[in-house]
Parts: structure tokens; C-alpha cells; sequence
């Protein structure tokens, strides 16, 4: 199997995804990849989460490399998404795949279609 990109979470994404997790209804397939994206990850105090790295919240720039199509969406639990314009649920594959990445990182991840890569273009991070 193919190394996934080091990823970087925060104390805080941490604790909420954790929270959402318990209490979720995703599939346990689901579940699953979630936890495991969170297990490899390097966790962080808020403060000392880079600004190019991808949070709950952040506004995220990414291009599917098979298709060159490029995207910039606001990365949010599923009950947020009413409050960003164009968002994503980090509950969403792509949005599992994106949390804790860093501009330039690539990642693959499986879809519908199969297996996909995205890279990250630009990151804007939410007011911490």
C-alpha cells in the first residue's frame, strides 16, 4: 500500500471529530477511514497549527489531478454546512482526504469512480 502524506490535525478538529464520531450515522466503512486518517495524524495545540494546513473551517483550493478541474470549497462538519458558501463535510471522502494536509501535499483517495488523487493548491485558514 502507498504512503498517505503526513497530515497535521489540531487539539481542537481533534476533539470535535471525535465528538461527531460517537455520535455520527455514517457507515462503518466510513468510520473507519476517518479514524484512520486521525491515527496517523500529528496533533497539535491550536496555536502552533500551520496557516497552510487544512482545518475544520478553512477554505481550501484543490485540483483533482486525473481531471485537471480545480476546486475551492470551506471544509465543515455536516451541521455547518448552512453556514460556508460552497462547503464540503470533512464527514465526505474528499473531505476526510483533505483535513490536515498542507499546500503542495497530494493524497489519493477512493470515490465512486475509484481511486482519485487531489493536490492542494491554497489553503486560507479560519480565525483561530
Amino acid at each position: 500500500m502507498e504512503k498517505q502524506p503526513d497530515i497535521i490535525i489540531s487539539t481542537a478538529d481533534l476533539a470535535e471529530l471525535e465528538y461527531q464520531l460517537e455520535r455520527s450515522k455514517l457507515p462503518d466503512d466510513a468510520i473507519r477511514a476517518i479514524e484512520n486518517e486521525l491515527d496517523r495524524a500529528t496533533i497539535v495545540a491550536c496555536k502552533d497549527l500551520p496557516e497552510n494546513v487544512v482545518a475544520i473551517g478553512s477554505q481550501v483550493t484543490f485540483k483533482i489531478l486525473d481531471s485537471q478541474k480545480v476546486f475551492t470549497k470551506a471544509l465543515c462538519l455536516p451541521h455547518d454546512s448552512v453556514k460556508f458558501e460552497d462547503s464540503i463535510s470533512v464527514f465526505a471522502p474528499i473531505g476526510s482526504a483533505l483535513i490536515g494536509l498542507s499546500t503542495g501535499q497530494c493524497i489519493k483517495w477512493q470515490t465512486q469512480r475509484g481511486q482519485q488523487s487531489v493536490e492542494i493548491i491554497k489553503v486560507e485558514s479560519r480565525k483561530r
